[in-house]
């Protein structure tokens, strides 16, 4: 940096940066590594700084990532605020960002991460076929078997107990299939089943694109001891394997916590990272940094040092005292903390570092509204407040040290507990104002997606647990069971909020619930957490429908369809009980409105779609809609059950209103569609279609039904555009492939729909379809005797199958075997005597045998 360039401000802060006292080997080291290339032996590409609470990893970290920008790194930072590994991977984006280094693809395939966590369960479950090209109810059993059993969901590890092995290990690459016909593409799956896979190639290609703007690039992984549970297998796979791609050689990874690393994770790779352990300052460093304060007479460094053990928060916090007499410091049996704020003698600042110790972060508007001052005191606060040595500023926000801020909370509950009550309740009414001013005009779903209305609900709810009052646990455990329909990281903050206030507040109910549920959700996700909520709670009935809902609704996305089904069933009992007991309203209707049962006849109704049981699931679509008239999904998807059972007429109706409800779901546009096919209307059929695709140009659906009427037309080229387009987007759904098989065969390209059926089979191995089609191929290659055997598969797995049977009589007639092809001949007609096909079949059958 040339003179003429350098500001007076950079001046400044350089000067005031070159006051940091302390860890002068560890920012030596850091420094130095930037001067050797990555290709030398010496260079370090990971540091990992560890030790207790108090030691100043933060202020180490921060001051690391000061040194790498002077060497002109691009750097970002994550802490505990992340829940997840996209979040974290949205924090790097972000930071980046603003640094000029732009990850547009990973912005955007993060954004469809978190929508397609939510389409997962809305998707609609309907779209599995009866007709030649459904999966089997045996394949299904396997698919669950397979997300339950396999771990492809975080958290399920509890339920794959009670599975058979061998499902277990059939159902791997079945899951995929499952979802595909759930969600729009084969990229859609991973990013709800693994978002890992899909997010870090990308990460690491505008990585190494970024590293072409800069020397180096840094990343900082603070609070290591909550973040690494997601982060540290995933770091270390990015760091010492190529699975995901590679990361340019001038990225450099700072990690910092309590616990030193996990040697037998990273003990063989000693020799590419830097260990740092911190403990309490030495005398030196200790007395220096005391010395830079000007606090250099040799009774108070002497007290300071007993008393604060060498702590850096504390030796920090008093060295900004100045003090300069023994008894400026103070009692020592009084908390370094109390000491500190017994040496302010202005009672505005010491009234407002005790304020602002009770939210759990800080910005200047909860500051206005935990400060009791005029808003022009307000800024000039607010600016001594982050500049206290235990405040960690976060750029749009503060929090305490941990260890100082424990100590505040605890003198000031213990202090005046009235008044500690009352403070809480006034943070928890300033709270809730600005969630209800914010949640104004928003639907109830649309609050929980949203991650400012979360924050402040949080909060509000912190504080009314930490002022106990008497209706603030049965909320916020009522609060958990919604967090838990969001997705799992907005209930593992629900749990830590409980966690958090327990400990603050020493309140054991709280703290109980709190260790508890962040217990269960670590061992077995949302239902082993929610079937504890209702085996333990003392939840009234509304709140335990509620519950059983949201259970039924996490079981129902893991595949443990049984076990969904008995949670809606429990769910309509009593939301059925619970409408019973409601006064009616004038003129007869209910009072309000019981949106829990409509939405567990929904559920239950989706769960029976799926395991085949239609009947049924349009009895509880019907009582949905007598609930909630205007639901189009729930129109939608009773008119595709119709017409899975034939019921042409009423299957009309309800797509018809489905549409007219949202014009814009794309899932009605393609069943309304399906069924003008199975009508033969293929001009309306066609129109459906394409509407259905200009809505959702990668529906697969869609485009295999779309394909169908592409064959109805005679149009092979465009049949087979679009099942290229179905497979290239979901390669491992086995309709969709067994759909191309059977136009590659038509197409006189059999050697190529060979392939496509052995996908399909080694997919499910009880797809009778792909059988009876691969054994239609290899008769088109003269293969007669192979062909029976694949026949012979697909009958035994459905012996009804009239196509199959006319199939294998044309193969036996080939080989000679006119008595079996005479069977199969007659059993194809008799099951199926208007089948034009089959008697054609028969026909030519009689004539080979006279």
């Amino acid at each position: 940096m040339t003179r003429a360039r350098v500001s007076m401000q950079e001046l400044i802060a350089q000067r005031r940066r070159a006051g940091f006292v302390g860890r002068g080997g560890e920012r030596a080291a850091f420094r130095t590594n930037f001067d050797l290339p990555p290709e030398d032996e010496r260079h370090r590409f990971l540091f990992h700084v560890h030790g207790n609470a108090g030691v100043g990893k933060t202020f180490l970290v921060r001051e690391l990532e000061q040194l790498a920008r002077e060497k002109g790194a691009l750097t970002a930072y994550v802490d505990e605020s992340v829940d997840s590994l996209p979040e974290a991977m949205a924090a790097i984006s972000r930071q980046l960002g603003a640094q000029g280094a732009r990850f547009k693809e990973l912005d955007r395939l993060l954004a469809a991460h978190r929508e397609r966590r939510h389409e997962a369960e809305a998707a609609a479950l309907a779209t599995l076929d009866t007709e030649d090209g459904g999966p089997s109810a045996g394949s299904l059993a396997v698919a669950r078997a397979g997300l339950v059993g396999l771990g492809m969901v975080p958290g399920v590890g509890a339920f794959a107990g009670v599975l058979d092995a061998g499902q277990l290990a059939q159902g791997a690459d079945r899951l995929r299939a499952g979802l595909s016909a759930r969600l729009r593409t084969q990229e859609d799956v991973q990013l709800v089943l693994h978002p890992e896979r899909v997010l870090t190639p990308v990460l690491l290609r505008e990585l190494t694109d970024a590293a072409a703007t800069a020397p180096w690039i840094v990343l900082f992984f603070d609070t290591y001891e909550r973040t690494g549970p997601f982060l540290d297998g995933w770091l270390h796979e990015t760091m010492t394997g190529d699975r995901h791609g590679t990361l340019p050689a001038t990225v450099v990874v700072v990690t910092a916590g309590q616990r030193p690393f996990d040697t037998a994770r990273w003990g063989a790779f000693a020799d590419f990272m830097t260990d740092v352990p911190l403990g309490p300052f030495t005398e030196a460093e200790a007395r220096g940094l005391l010395a830079a304060k000007g606090v250099v007479a040799e009774p108070v460094v002497e007290e300071v040092l007993r008393l604060t053990g060498g702590l850096p928060v504390l030796v920090s916090t008093l060295a900004e005292q100045r003090p300069t007499d023994p008894d400026d410091i103070g009692d020592p049996s009084a908390t370094a903390v109390e000491r500190f704020l017994r040496w302010e003698q202005d009672p505005v600042r010491r009234s407002a570092a005790l304020a602002c110790a009770l939210p759990r972060q800080l910005d200047l508007d909860v500051f206005r509204a935990a400060v009791d001052c005029d808003d022009r005191e307000a800024d000039a606060l607010f600016a001594w407040l982050r500049a206290l040595p235990f405040v960690v500023d976060r750029g749009d926000r503060l929090r305490y040290h941990d260890l100082v801020r424990e100590a505040m909370l605890r003198m000031q509950r213990s202090r005046s507990p009235r008044g500690w009550a009352e403070q809480h309740r006034r943070l928890a009414r300033k709270f809730g104002a600005w969630r209800a001013e914010y949640e104004t005009g928003r639907e109830e779903f649309d609050r929980w997606a949203d991650e400012r209305w979360r924050e402040l609900r949080l909060a509000e709810s912190y504080h009314l647990l930490c002022a106990q009052d008497p209706d603030a646990l049965p909320d916020v455990l009522r609060d958990f069971t919604d967090a838990c329909g969001t997705d799992d990281a907005t209930a593992a903050r629900w749990a830590r909020v409980l966690l958090d206030a327990g400990r603050d507040g020493d309140t054991e109910p709280v703290s109980r619930w709190g260790s508890e549920l962040s217990r269960t959700l670590t061992e077995g996700g949302v239902p082993t957490a929610l079937a504890r909520l209702l085996s333990h709670a003392d939840l009234d009935e509304p709140a335990q429908a509620h519950t059983r809902v949201v259970r039924a609704t996490a079981l129902r996305r893991l595949g443990a369809l049984e076990e969904a089904l008995r949670e809606y069933d429990l769910a309509v009992d009593l939301g059925e009980a619970l409408g019973e007991e409601t006064p009616s309203a004038p003129g007869g209707g209910p009072a309000a409105p019981l949106p829990d049962l409509a939405r567990a006849h929904r559920g239950r109704a989706y769960v029976r779609g799926e395991l085949h049981d239609y009947e049924a699931a349009i009895g509880d679509l019907d009582r949905a809609l007598a609930l909630e008239p205007g639901s189009p999904s729930a129109h939608s998807v009773r008119g595709e059950f119709h017409r899975a059972l034939r019921h042409d007429d009423a299957a009309l109706r309800d797509l018809d209103r489905g549409i007219a409800l949202d014009p814009a779901h794309h899932f009605a546009w393609a069943s309304r569609g399906a069924l003008h096919l199975t009508r033969g209307d293929l001009r309306a059929a066609r129109a459906d279609l394409d509407r259905s695709l200009e809505l959702n140009p990668d529906y697969v659906w869609a485009l295999v039904r779309r394909a169908r009427v592409w064959r109805g037309l005679g149009d092979s080229a465009r049949r087979l555009a679009d099942l290229d387009r179905a497979v290239a987007l979901q390669p491992d759904w086995p309709w969709g492939r067994c759909e191309r098989g059977d136009a590659l065969r038509n197409a006189g390209r059999a050697e190529e729909a060979l392939r496509d059926y052995d996908h399909v089979l080694a997919l499910d191995p009880d797809y009778a379809s792909a059988h009876a089609s691969r054994g239609a191929a290899l008769a088109a290659l003269g293969r007669h005797e192979e062909a029976v055997t694949a026949l012979d598969s697909a009958l035994r797995l459905n012996p009804a199958y009239t196509w199959a049977l006319c199939r294998r009589a044309e193969s036996h007639l080939a080989l000679g075997s006119v008595d079996l092809a005479l069977t199969d001949a007659d059993r194809a007609c008799e099951l199926s005597p208007d089948d034009e096909h089959a008697r054609a079949v028969r026909d030519r059958v009689r004539r080979g045998a006279g």
